[in-house]
Parts: structure tokens; sequence; C-alpha cells
């Protein structure tokens, strides 16, 4: 098998490029606050389903979109474009509104959004109005502390969502069983995606700031293994990788995996594989995908799960064939 190309420092740049946090943390803690908004008017239209999956937001060729809500008779949806840097909402009948993203206070971006919805005829109430998953929560109306906005790094951080995404669509497809999409969630602020056991999880404790318990019970309602992208906060100063189980089986955090740079943080109770061990591997897509796939088969084999009927039988059969 020939070794695989060393990726150009130009495509790396483009799909891995470096983003500090103490570079644009001011405009990460602005931009969650921002999805919050969207994703709170797809929770409050949206049918539910599951875990809340309904909620969530899926990486788009531009940025991060909503997908189609409904409302009425129609549908609408919302999406993040990192490229020109706007929020942009379409409605099935055509209709258009832009929102700039650009330097400017959460309370400003609530409001104009809420006029821009409301101008398209959509009809939407906030059952809770104010972030969720956050140690201090301002309402929306009322958040003039958060107002920073770096394009640059707004979309290195949708590249670096959009390299992820593709990886875990590869991962995605090595499992027959239940399993979440690959999604963004607004609340933790990170891209994730999950497979199911089959079996239901003991009562999830909750615990998450200013979240109802509700919320956590309902996502972990079933045994799981999740793994995902997040910017850093928590002791990283980059963006990492992280994976978990829940229930978490006996002798988990002590098991090894494949990713040599990966560890597990007892705080967090997930193994962290650091950003910069991607962006530097000789096949950042390959290594990522052998920490996702390394951690899962840990959780999937403690924890006795059913794998020969969980998982596709060939999952190197090249894409297309047949």
């Amino acid at each position: 098998m020939n070794a695989p190309a060393v990726p150009t420092a130009e495509r790396r740049e483009r799909d891995w490029p470096r983003l500090p946090l103490a570079d644009w943390k001011d405009t990460c803690e602005t931009l969650h606050m921002w999805t919050q908004i969207v994703g709170k008017t797809r929770l409050a239209l949206a049918p539910m389903q599951n875990h809340w999956w309904q909620v969530a937001l899926y990486v788009s060729p531009r940025g991060l979109t909503t997908s189609a809500i409904p409302f009425d008779a129609g549908l609408f949806s919302a999406e993040f474009d990192f490229i020109d840097h706007r929020l942009v909402l379409r409605t099935s009948d055509g209709a258009t509104r832009t929102l700039a993203l650009a330097p400017r206070t959460v309370a400003d971006f609530y409001d104009e959004y809420g006029h821009a919805l409301r101008s398209l005829g959509i009809d939407c109430r906030l059952g809770r109005p104010s972030p969720v998953e956050v140690a201090v929560s301002i309402p929306f109306a009322e958040d003039r502390q958060h107002a920073s906005y770096d394009p640059d790094a707004a979309q290195r951080w949708w590249r670096i969502l959009r390299s992820t995404d593709r990886v875990m669509e590869r991962f995605r497809s090595r499992f027959v069983g239940k399993a979440s999409p690959a999604h963004f969630f607004w609340g933790s602020f990170d891209q994730a995606t999950t497979r199911f056991s089959g079996r239901s999880a003991p009562t999830h404790p909750g615990g998450a700031p200013n979240c109802p318990d509700y919320v956590m019970v309902e996502a972990y309602s079933h045994e799981c293994a999740s793994c995902g992208a997040w910017p850093g906060g928590m002791g990283y100063d980059e963006p990492a990788f992280y994976a978990y189980a829940y229930p978490e089986p006996a002798g988990y955090a002590q098991h090894r995996v494949a990713s040599v740079d990966a560890r597990y943080d007892a705080a967090l109770h997930e193994f962290v594989l650091p950003y910069g061990a991607v962006r530097d591997a000789t096949d950042p897509d390959a290594t990522l995908l052998e920490f996702f796939q390394s951690t899962y088969e840990v959780a999937a084999d403690l924890a006795q799960w059913d794998r020969k009927a969980l998982e596709r039988p060939n999952p190197a059969r090249p894409p297309g064939s047949r």
C-alpha cells in the first residue's frame, strides 16, 4: 500500500487551519450566542425528535445551516454564511432576508433577527430567550457584553468543522445501528456524532450550567458512544477532538486507544486528542478517523455491544462500488 501523500502547506491551511483560542475567544463567545438564538428558533418550531436531534445545526458548503424548519404551511431555513459573512433566511415561497455578520452586540443581533423573521411572516417566540450550557446566562435582549466578530477566525473555525464533518461522515458509514447525524449543537458549541447500542441508559444526573436537567435526561436516555470537536477552553488553548461513553463502562478511562497523542481527561470524563496532533499529522483525516474508531471500539467492547449486528461488514469498500 502506498504511503499517504503529505498535504501541501496550502492544503493543510485550507483544511486544518491554525486557530488558537486566544486569537478569537471574544468572537467565539459572540458567535456562540448568535448560534443559540438561531438554534432556539428551530427548537421552538420543529417537531420533537429523540435526543433533541431536531434542534441541531449542520455544516453546509458555506457555513452552518438549520436545514428546513416548518412554519405555518411552509418551510424556511437560516444559514450562517462564513464566506460572505452574513446570516441568510430563506423561505419556501422564495423570500430572502439577510443580516450582516459583523461586530455587533448580541442584543442588536437578536432584535434584527426577530424583525427579519416577522417580516417573513414567521411567528416564533423563544420559550427561554437566554443562552444555555454557559456559566453566565445573559438574556439575549440585554447582552451588550458580547459584540465581537473576526471574519477570518470565524471562517477558519468553519473550515475545521467542514473537515471534521468530512471525517465524521466516513466514520458514520461504518455503522448500521442507530446513530445520529453529524450535527452541530449550539448549546455546547461543538460538532458531534453519536452511536447507540440499542439499550436504555441510567437516568442522566443533569447538571449542565443554566440548563434544565430534563435536557440531559432526554439526550442520554440510551447507551451511547459519542465523538466530536470543540473550539477549546476547559484547559485547552486550541480546538480539540473528544470521545466519551455514557454510561462509562468499567475500565474505559484506563484503556489505551490507537491515537498515541490522545489521553483520558479525568475532569471531562472524555478522551481528548489535541487539534495540533491532527493538523500536523502526515494524513490528518486518517489520524482523526483512527481516533473516532478506536475510542468507539473501546467503549463498545467494554460495554459488550453487539458489534456484529451494529457494524457494516465491509467498511473499507470504495465509495460508489456495488
